[in-house]
């Protein structure tokens, strides 16, 4: 199996740069922070501060985003499901979503005039669980499809948010055809974070949702007198996150926006091969990486156009640098604050360690000038939302180069 760190930098020509990010605008965004804002659920997740670790590598500032505090769900994922099925609750009563919060949406008055949705997702585990969890709290049904391999206890979770779910003997690509069949056939409404021919208003509400966590991180930087990072790492399956990071920070420092660099696992890197050959591609397969989250083929084709335009590298890792972030997160050097982090949250991590500290990778970090100067904003999507697989990597070494 491969064990290298492969990259290639962004040298597609960009094509709509301005209008890929429109709808990621501060505004657009602004909405689906304030629709998050009226669940009494909310509170900002944190933004650790790992200066000790920036000493050690070599760089300026370490910033990491630690979203295991989102919502008691464990993972950010929740952000987009809930705006994108507030988006669609409030097109059905015909008013635009800064009209309605959580209260309004629930009411009896409003209930009444929406009657029954079931709302049908696929999911590794987090986004099925934001899906189930929000569905619950609005009084509506859902059905969550995961693909082949998938973690017990993350399904667990998600029926324990009230969904009907099972364990499909497929991969997440399949399951997404699964759960919009099923939502076809059955008069539901998919809510998926991947977009295709067809599919694009959802999943660009989903991308607004998960803008809340940058806005975020924006102010939290400021509050700590940093006007903005010079680099962004993010971590991407089918590129929705990462392309709703990138297309916030793009949309709100234009020209100087931060050096952004997409991460992904090698066994599912469909963006990180798309970026070689300057086209969208697929990978099929099982896809069976440690970063269940990460595990998609099939790029998100609004996420593409954003990262296509805006990104400055592509990189595909091996499982190992994942859980050498986890390790480095969850044991971290005295006085740096500790970030657990999950499988799909740390790769991030461990890939800005080995450039910095791995003189095989020199050319990669003289391309992408980070140096002492540097201030890296990272984005941990996850806590331990696999507790057991947790314990392996940090306690028992599993996982290893």
């Amino acid at each position: 199996m491969e064990k290298n760190i492969k990259w290639t930098t962004n040298n597609m020509k960009k094509t709509n740069s301005k209008e890929c990010i429109e709808f990621l605008s501060k505004e657009e965004v602004g909405k689906a922070k304030r629709f998050h804002e009226s669940f009494d659920q909310y509170t900002i997740t944190p933004l650790a501060d790992l200066n000790k670790l920036a000493e050690h590598i070599g760089v300026k500032g370490v910033y990491v985003k630690d979203e295991s505090y989102r919502f008691g769900l464990n993972a950010f994922k929740v952000l987009g499901g809930s705006f994108a099925m507030g988006k669609y609750l409030a097109s059905k009563l015909g008013k635009d979503i800064s009209e309605l919060g959580y209260k309004e949406l629930i009411s009896d008055k409003i209930k009444k005039e929406l009657g029954d949705i079931t709302f049908a997702t696929a999911t590794d585990g987090n986004h099925g669980r934001g899906v189930a969890w929000t569905a619950n709290k609005l009084n509506q049904k859902s059905v969550v499809y995961m693909p082949k391999g998938s973690s017990l206890t993350r399904l667990e979770n998600i029926r324990a948010e009230g969904a009907e779910a099972s364990i499909t003997d497929v991969n997440y690509d399949e399951a997404v055809r699964i759960a919009t069949d099923y939502a076809n056939e059955n008069n539901g409404v998919v809510i998926q974070d991947t977009a295709w021919e067809g599919y694009e208003e959802i999943p660009a509400w989903i991308m607004q949702g998960y803008g809340t966590m940058a806005l975020e991180s924006i102010e939290q930087l400021k509050f700590n007198e940093i006007e903005k990072p010079t680099h962004i790492f993010l971590q991407a399956g089918v590129g929705s996150l990462a392309g709703a990071v990138q297309g916030v920070f793009a949309s709100i420092y234009g020209d100087e926006c931060p050096t952004t660099v997409i991460v992904e696992s090698n066994l599912a890197d469909c963006l990180y091969k798309s970026a070689k050959a300057g086209e969208m591609k697929y990978v099929g397969g099982d896809m069976q990486t440690i970063m269940a989250g990460l595990a998609c083929g099939e790029p998100n084709t609004i996420g593409w156009e954003v990262l296509k335009n805006h990104s400055a590298a592509f990189v595909s890792c091996p499982d190992w640098v994942a859980a050498n972030g986890m390790r480095i997160l969850g044991n971290p050097l005295k006085g740096d604050d500790q970030v657990i982090s999950g499988e799909s949250g740390a790769v991030t991590t461990g890939l800005l360690f080995e450039l910095m500290t791995n003189p095989e990778y020199a050319e990669m970090k003289k391309d992408l000038k980070l140096d002492e100067n540097s201030k890296i904003l990272l984005f941990s999507t996850e806590g331990d939302t696999d507790p057991e697989v947790y314990r392996d990597i940090v306690w028992k070494g599993a996982h290893t180069k």
